[in-house]
């Protein structure tokens, strides 16, 4: 019997949960997806894997049986797959780096350049997602190292260094009054309109609503945007308006979009991510020192990972 290890996750969070509406906004689906697919792997199953009551999910001893050993079947499918996808780029000296939207701002380059004269004849490929994916394909291994905004879905799970902390701003519509401001605090735009990522991209987008520092106002959606063109279009329409990083202000530029300073709301952080399995990993190691070049204090340590800097600068 074939089961589809997204079928073992969906169990995993439910069993770990204990509550369908939890589980499903931890995997960022509806609750009516994740009923199906739980009812879906108890048929392939052919047992009940939980009784179902209004207070939530309790485990059947079947079910109890299955979420001993299921951490183990996955981490080892993670590891596998990690490991299998890695091993091609390797064999090709491409090193894959995930991001969102603008990466690591203007110091992308600079990170690159470095990385270069750290591991001469290798090839950064830069994958970009949209913001339904928070951390570009690093929690799935479709990338071996992300440069993510913080906080992301996940962030506990992996190594996470900050690079950047910026003030953030406001997108929004020119002919908005407040756009007549230079700064505009943040209690100001409360009962205005927002353009929010999708929801699959779970309490990243409640961060981007910044749901916490309203003091319990409730948020206006105004429309969704999946990519910055997607989420540009609305705000010069006048659907919305939207925090951003101060960076945004500098990359992305559109007629009817001002862009300014917001106060009252926490800053924003760039950082660079890996999963603890690349602490061994020399290359990925190799970035994230180009990634801390310039970055880093003096006073600050740097991260035990991978082969020491100067070690093994090539292949």
């Amino acid at each position: 019997m074939d089961i589809d290890t997204r079928l073992l996750r969906y169990f995993a969070a439910v069993a770990e949960e204990g509550h369908l509406t939890r589980a499903a906004e931890r995997l960022f689906i509806s609750q009516p997806a994740l009923t199906k697919q739980i009812k879906q792997l108890e048929t392939q199953f052919g047992v009940e894997l939980f009784t179902r009551s209004r207070t939530g999910m309790a485990l059947t001893e079947a079910g109890r049986v299955l979420a001993e050993r299921i951490p183990v079947v996955l981490e080892d499918w993670d590891l596998a797959l990690r490991e299998t996808r890695s091993a091609s780029s390797r064999a090709s000296h491409v090193l894959r780096v995930g991001f969102v939207a603008s990466a690591a701002n203007e110091n992308t380059q600079e990170i690159i350049g470095s990385f270069a004269r750290r591991r001469p004849g290798w090839r950064v490929d830069m994958r970009q997602t949209d913001w339904s994916d928070p951390t570009a394909g690093l929690a799935d291994g479709q990338v071996d190292v992300a440069l993510l905004r913080l906080p992301f879905p996940g962030q506990d799970t992996l190594r996470v260094e900050v690079l950047i902390t910026e003030p953030r701003w406001v997108g929004i519509p020119t002919a908005h009054p407040l756009a007549e401001l230079a700064e505009i605090p943040f209690r100001q735009l409360w009962d205005e309109p927002f353009v929010a990522t999708p929801t699959e991209s779970g309490w990243w987008r409640d961060y981007w609503l910044a749901t916490q520092e309203r003091e319990g106002h409730p948020v206006k959606i105004g429309a969704i945007a999946s990519n910055p063109d997607e989420w540009l279009t609305a705000i010069a329409n006048g659907y919305g308006v939207s925090l951003t990083p101060e960076a945004t202000a500098r990359f992305y530029q559109r007629p009817g979009v001002t862009y300014r300073l917001v106060t009252g709301v926490s800053p924003s952080q760039v950082g660079v991510a890996w999963a603890p399995a690349g602490d061994s990993d020399p290359v990925v190691g190799d970035f994230v020192r180009a990634c801390l070049a310039g970055h880093r204090t003096s006073t600050t340590a740097e991260p035990d990972i991978g082969t020491p800097m100067g070690e093994a600068s090539a292949d």
